[in-house]
């Protein structure tokens, strides 16, 4: 099991009720789902500088048959 942490945090009232309203998740869901989506743009945003600087050297041909 995840350690968990109690946090308290003010936030808009009207800005909370519309993350549960859309979300239909509680306030504790809808508040680990947004934390989720943030950590999860970071991730995307440092994926997105090695764009163009990967390269890869694959055959297709050679992938397809390892299926059979």
């Amino acid at each position: 099991m995840m350690e968990m942490k109690k946090i308290t945090a003010h936030v808009p009232a009207d800005l909370l009720e519309s993350a549960t309203r859309s979300s239909g998740l509680g306030v504790t869901e809808a508040v680990r789902e947004g934390l989720r989506l943030l950590a999860r743009k970071q991730a995307y945003e440092e994926l997105r500088k090695l764009r163009g600087k990967i390269h890869f050297d694959i055959d297709l041909k050679e992938l397809r048959k390892d299926r059979r």
